[in-house]
Formats: C-alpha cells, sequence, structure tokens
C-alpha cells in the first residue's frame, strides 16, 4: 500500500525508490532455460540463451545492468544488444543469475500485458528492421524491450499506481495513456523509465533511442512502441493506420504491403483495411499534379 508520504512523489522519488529494488524476471524464463538445457545439454549456447532474454524485459534489464557492472573493471564497448549482454556475462554467470532472481506475480494480469506489450515491440522492431540497412538493428529492438521499464517496475512494485492510471483511461477521464498517467501519477510513465536508465547508467545510446526523438532509429523505437500499444489494444485501433503511414515514411524501402503483414495478429481482411487507410494517408501528403 501506498503511504502518505508516497502520494505525493515524483518520478525523481519514484526513480530512486525503484533503482534501489533488486529486480525480478519472469517465471517463464526459469522453465525455458531448464527446456533449454535438457535438449541442448553441453551445446546450450549464448545465442540460445538469449531467446529467453529478449522474451522477458526484467530479465533483459538485470542482465545489461550486470554486463555494465562488469564492463567498467576493463576496456570495451557498451553494451546495447541481449547476445552482447550474455556473451559478456557467459553462460555459467546468466544461469545462475536467471536462477537467482526472484519472479514478477503470474496472475498480475496488468504486468503481463505490460510486459506482453514490450515484447512486441521488440518483436516488431525486429521484423521491420530487416528492410533497414541498420548496422545493428538489435540495439534498437533492445531499447523497445527495455522502453516499459519504468511501467514494468511499478506493476510489481507499486501496482496501485498503474491501476491507477488504467482506470484512468478506462473511465473516459483520459483519452491517451500517457494523459492517464499524468492526471493519475502526476508524470508520464516513459519519463520514468529514462530517469531510471540514467540512475542505472545505462548506456548512451540505448537512453537516446528510448527517449524516442532526435534521430532516425530513435523515431523508430517510438514507432514500434506506439504501434504494439495499438496492435495489444486492439487489432481495429484507429491509430494503427497512422503508424502503417509512418513506418512507411521511416522504411523506404519497404511497401505497405510488406509492412502489414509482418504486424503480429493481423488477419489478411484487416490488413487489406489497414493499408487502404494508411495509403490514402500517404496520398493526401503527396504535392498535386502539375498541369
Amino acid at each position: 500500500m501506498l503511504t502518505e508520504h508516497q502520494k505525493h512523489w515524483g518520478v525523481d522519488q519514484w526513480a530512486a525508490f525503484l533503482t534501489n529494488q533488486t529486480l525480478p524476471c519472469i517465471g517463464r524464463s526459469k522453465l525455458m532455460l531448464r527446456a533449454l538445457e535438457e535438449t541442448q545439454g553441453d551445446d546450450l549456447s549464448a545465442a540460445d540463451l538469449t531467446t529467453l532474454v529478449i522474451g522477458d524485459p526484467f530479465l533483459c534489464l538485470r542482465l545489461l545492468r550486470e554486463a555494465e557492472k562488469r564492463r567498467t573493471h576493463r576496456l570495451g564497448h557498451d553494451t546495447t544488444t541481449p547476445l552482447g549482454a550474455v556473451m559478456q556475462l557467459g553462460i555459467k554467470t546468466f544461469r545462475n543469475l536467471l536462477l537467482g532472481c526472484a519472479e514478477t506475480d503470474e496472475y498480475q494480469l496488468g504486468l503481463l500485458a505490460c510486459s506482453a506489450r514490450a515484447v512486441l515491440a521488440s518483436q516488431i522492431a525486429q521484423m521491420w528492421g530487416r528492410a533497414r540497412s541498420d548496422i545493428a538493428p538489435e540495439e534498437v529492438a533492445m531499447a523497445a524491450l527495455l522502453a516499459e521499464t519504468g511501467e514494468l517496475l511499478l506493476w510489481h512494485f507499486v501496482p496501485e499506481l498503474p491501476q491507477a492510471a488504467q482506470d484512468m483511461l478506462k473511465s473516459g477521464k483520459a483519452t491517451r495513456s500517457a494523459q492517464a498517467q499524468e492526471m493519475a501519477c502526476g508524470f508520464r510513465f516513459r519519463d520514468l523509465s529514462l530517469k531510471c536508465a540514467t540512475v542505472w547508467e545505462l548506456p548512451p545510446l540505448l537512453i537516446q533511442l528510448i527517449h524516442g526523438a532526435d534521430t532516425v532509429r530513435a523515431n523508430l523505437c517510438k514507432l514500434y512502441l506506439d504501434t504494439a500499444r495499438h496492435l495489444a489494444n486492439s487489432p481495429d485501433d484507429s491509430a494503427l493506420p497512422d503508424d502503417l503511414a509512418q513506418a512507411k515514411r521511416l522504411i523506404h524501402g519497404a511497401s505497405l504491403e510488406w509492412l502489414a503483414g509482418h504486424m503480429n495478429g493481423l488477419n489478411e481482411e484487416r490488413q487489406a483495411r489497414l493499408i487502404e487507410a494508411a495509403r490514402w494517408i500517404l496520398d493526401q501528403e503527396s504535392p498535386p499534379e502539375s498541369y
């Protein structure tokens, strides 16, 4: 339960509180590790373990923080990909770290939904990223996975806050998630993610990507997050045509058909309607033909 003092906390106080907590993992990550160990045995590789990391934002964050701590003791590049974090720690350390984690509440629906949304954003980043000549698309995918960190931490440690924001949205008093968060909690959860990332001294590149502005890659990260949120809300969410149109603007080499075909949860009929709506949006931006 929130104390009277905590009810008046802003983003800085919550970031200070949350970054001093021990991070958990999602329970299925341990089950998946044991399944991998049974099937792979001595052939278990860093790439195999990376499949666990990209499905668990809590685990990804914990590994990244540990890898960065170890990196500071010797020269080396920032850790900015899930595979890089696993390789930096090694399989034995990874295993001990994961099995030593507390587990999230599997019945906390808000946390499960937020986690699934983060994973979906990362998946969209990986799928749409294939159409771009990006040197390291895994960096954007990792940033997308971690961008919901603030909300995820609140669902695990202080669920009253995100629940209040969710109730505000459902009541109709707020029309957008960010607005509901500010009305209910006094700050946006994305700002909390950024503040925590800064306190933890995560790699500057990841912080820039999570911020979601100023560069094409950061704009793409924001797009992946927005698209995941709208897809999770409903396959018919009215914001999806704008998301698809924005994807076409930023990913020039991909067609609307290809982009829509790589949006999870859309059948062919919904894809066709979405493509038509996005094409109409883009056509409005085209200059009139000269005669």
